[in-house]
């Protein structure tokens, strides 16, 4: 069978968005996946090096989640397919871009690579390599917020913390260990499960004896969520949901965001292992042309205004590029700089 799961319906008569809310949408996925694209030309031109890890296919999950929290205020932990959530944090292309690059004015000063994005500034934990290894790190974020409001008495601090891993990870202890204490101290956290159906060469279905992830929420007495990954209002929804919960102190979200990305596991993967017959039912599915779609037929768009944003998103991605090339590499003599914190 192409397809095992049953992708759930979403109401979109449910959904008021307004037309600017909508392009909002529209081009912070569009960012994403122009941004990611020409990560992939610039690979193979020879740019970047080591493991490059694309989104394409899965925008609607970091559109979805992370615009409906607060940029810059809230936390942000992602995985080694970290650029989109870097992007959709409000990290601006042009430093993710010199990051890839390995410079200077990257935001991570050209020392993490493609795997390793951060920034301070805008709430972004971390991109993390090794599977499962960011959901413990998000948990600590939520944790030092809830202590600040409840302990410490800032009444500022109801940060709200999304963590996002792969379905693989879901099979780690991290995330069991995780979930648990999360839902014992009602951590205002949003655990985000980007169930893109692999993990590397295995697929979920063949690696856990429970494949609807969202539903081990319950033995933890968490609220659980299965949302169709491939429709950003539908995440969105959910995601607003989970938010408003956590920020009013009543405890983490599990979400199981059901999705496909587009590419082999890493630009070195040939990606033989997918079956036609399942890419083309999930290609068919494409959440910017779903929202593109939607939003031309409720009026909310034109089809030249949203070329327009196509149009102005590349010009952003090739000055990123520009910028990028054209940055300096770092000094040799900050070889060990930032190994620790410093004064400020």
């Amino acid at each position: 069978m192409v397809q095992e799961r049953t992708l759930p319906k979403f109401d979109t008569a449910s959904v008021q968005i307004t037309k600017e809310e909508g392009l909002m949408l529209y081009e912070d996925m569009v960012l994403g996946r122009f941004f990611e694209d020409k990560c992939a030309e610039m690979y193979y031109r020879g740019k970047m090096f080591g493991f490059v890890h694309l989104y394409n296919g899965q925008e609607a999950v970091s559109t979805g989640v992370i615009r409906a929290m607060r940029p810059g205020e809230d936390f942000v932990s992602s995985t080694y397919r970290d650029h989109v959530h870097a992007l959709s944090a409000g990290v601006p292309a042009r430093e993710v871009m010199a990051e890839l690059f390995g410079k200077e004015t990257g935001c991570s000063k050209g020392r993490g690579g493609s795997m390793h994005m951060f920034s301070a500034e805008h709430g972004l934990l971390g991109g993390y390599a090794f599977v499962a290894e960011g959901i413990p790190v998000a948990a600590g974020a939520a944790f030092q917020s809830k202590y600040r409001r409840e302990v410490l008495g800032d009444p500022k601090a109801d940060q709200v913390t999304a963590c996002f891993f792969g379905d693989g990870a879901a099979n780690n202890g991290q995330f069991f260990e995780t979930l648990n204490m999360a839902a014992l101290w009602k951590l205002p956290i949003i655990f985000v499960v980007e169930n893109n159906k692999w993990a590397i060469g295995m697929a979920h279905e063949r690696a856990t004896s429970q494949p609807e992830i969202y539903k081990k929420a319950s033995v933890f007495n968490m609220v659980g969520v299965e949302v169709d990954g491939m429709d950003v209002l539908a995440v969105r929804s959910v995601a607003q949901e989970a938010v408003a919960r956590a920020r009013a102190g009543e405890g983490p979200t599990l979400i199981e965001a059901l999705t496909y990305r587009f590419r082999g596991h890493s630009l070195a993967d040939p990606d033989e292992l997918r079956s036609k017959a399942e890419k083309e039912f999930w290609f068919s599915r494409d959440p910017i042309k779903k929202l593109a779609a939607y939003m031309v037929e409720h009026n909310l768009t034109s089809e030249e205004e949203l070329k327009a944003i196509d149009k102005k998103i590349q010009d952003l991605i090739d000055e990123a590029v520009k910028f990028a090339e054209s940055s300096p590499e770092p000094d040799p003599s900050e070889l060990y700089r930032f190994i620790f914190a410093e004064d400020e």
